[in-house]
């Protein structure tokens, strides 16, 4: 006669690794989800590290269990700034008061995507390139108000001929050159 594999629990299999690691990453312990699920503590692990859980030492369950709300509301501060700003890892540990691994670990709790350095390239040259457009068009508003190019490059603290590009870059019809003064009228005598 066969021996017949332990029959398994339907309740067991409903606890799902996506289930274990949503309520992990919601501050419950190993130890906590083992009693709450009745499933052992090495098929919790296992679960958990399927679903691709980032493992927290116990001194990060502890501070995280603290006030669970700031560390929701500093996570969502991350995203933001990483989505919205275009920070990086680097700028959002320091905003954290944490390290790069930590601000990341945070960034994803609060449901942002890691970008690759190329894509953070991108984006902010994205964002300067729609700064300078706005900025050019202002200096053209202006310029076609009657002030000059000078005056432009002082108020905006750029040289004349960056006010120049940035005239031509918005499209600007340009006013012709006058030529007056001294200079100008020696040369019409020689």
């Amino acid at each position: 006669m066969t021996p017949e594999p332990p029959a398994t629990s339907d309740a067991s299999e409903a606890v799902t690794p996506q289930a274990l690691r949503q309520q992990y990453e919601s501050g419950a312990t190993v130890e906590e989800l083992v009693a709450a699920s009745g499933l052992s503590y090495g098929t919790v692990l296992n679960r958990l590290h399927d679903a691709g859980t980032e493992m927290r030492t116990s001194w990060q369950t502890r501070r995280m269990r603290r006030d669970p709300q700031a560390r929701q509301r500093l996570a969502a501060h991350l995203r933001t700034l990483y989505e919205q700003h275009g920070a990086t890892l680097t700028e959002l540990a320091a905003a954290a008061g944490e390290t790069r691994r930590a601000a990341r670990r945070l960034l994803i709790e609060a449901g942002g995507t890691v970008r690759t350095t190329q894509q953070t390239l991108r984006m902010r040259a994205t964002k300067r390139a729609a700064e300078r457009q706005r900025l050019a068009l202002s200096l053209r508003a202006r310029y076609e108000a009657c002030a000059t190019v000078p005056e432009l490059a002082q108020e905006h603290s750029y040289s004349v001929a960056t006010v120049y590009r940035l005239l031509h870059q918005a499209g600007t019809r340009m006013r012709p050159q006058h030529r007056h003064g001294p200079a100008h009228d020696i040369r019409k005598r020689s």
